[in-house]
């Protein structure tokens, strides 16, 4: 996780972010606000066990986006980090090697790096778990397409890691139109056992029949959200273990608020659930919870 020091609004990614709000406070305030729901979050993690790796975001690189490190890079169970290209000229000064320094540090072992970032020069971008969610078990991976998740850059992805691709479109309303959402993760989240994703914003019935057919093979319960429940970050979820191999569902309070009691239920079923009010940054920037948290599957050293 990425501790902020320069989050605002980023005018970049508003243009096709449309989660985003702005904030009639001063930038200084915002990010003092962001700084505490950071923590918050973070100290709200350990207590249930979690192994949490704060990293400083550095001032000199203003980043604003930078407490959402999970679309520039991944790190996987065969020791490979994945560097990606990134829609917003601003968010490619969030790639810092020295995380990966840091990473090893910790006992961590990399052996591997995949640089995607070379097709920023053609325009095609892939913004990392934020485009793409992983069924590690059943060597799939799923993506919704839009100018941040590129097909072809998909495609290649799932050729280097042998994943099976599972490609769709989803939308939400804006104004009236119906726009491709930005990111995967903010419509769909994949836990062990069970899925909690928006149906109804994959307008392609045949699109949305793949999608439910691949879930419902690999043995995962579906739990569907509406979008209005989206727009409030309930698709934007993570699994974690803690303390005891114990698993939970992480989000925000106000993904938590918004879902009904049988929808917290089922979730409950499979595993606890973990939530922090994190409302500044998911007004000004857009993402959630599960943006926050660069999970890190390496191998120990």
């Amino acid at each position: 996780m990425i501790r902020p020091v320069n989050f605002r609004m980023n005018e970049q990614t508003a243009v096709n972010n449309y989660f985003m709000e702005d904030l009639d406070i001063q930038n200084q305030k915002i990010n003092e606000r962001a700084q505490e729901e950071f923590d918050n979050f973070a100290e709200t993690l350990r207590r249930k066990g979690v192994n949490v790796i704060v990293v400083d975001d550095k001032v000199e690189t203003d980043t604003p986006d930078s407490i959402f490190p999970n679309n520039w890079v991944s790190f996987h169970d065969n020791g490979t980090v994945v560097i990606y290209p990134m829609f917003a000229v601003n968010r490619r000064r969030e790639r810092r090697e020295d995380l990966f320094d840091i990473l090893e540090e910790k006992g961590f072992r990399i052996d591997n790096v995949i640089d995607y970032t070379s097709a920023e020069k053609d325009g095609l971008f892939l913004e990392g778990t934020g485009s793409i969610l992983m069924d590690r078990v059943n060597q799939k991976a799923y993506c919704a397409l839009s100018e941040r998740a590129h097909e072809d850059l998909f495609i290649e992805f799932c050729e280097d890691f042998d994943c099976f691709p599972v490609i769709f479109t989803a939308k939400q309303t804006v104004d009236g139109q119906r726009l491709p959402i930005y990111h995967t993760n903010v419509m769909m989240a994949m836990a062990e056992t069970f899925v909690v994703i928006c149906l109804d914003s994959i307008d392609d019935k045949k699109e949305r029949k793949n999608v439910v057919d691949h879930i419902k093979k690999d043995g995962r319960e579906i739990i569907e959200i509406t979008e209005e429940q989206m727009h409030h970050f309930a698709g934007n979820m993570l699994q974690v273990i803690g303390a005891n191999d114990q698993r939970f569902m992480v989000m925000s309070t106000q993904a938590y608020k918004s879902l009904r009691d049988d929808q917290v239920k089922a979730i409950e079923k499979h595993c606890g659930i973990i939530h922090s009010p994190l409302d500044t940054i998911e007004t000004c920037g857009g993402g959630s919870a599960r943006c926050m948290m660069a999970e890190v599957f390496l191998p120990r050293a």
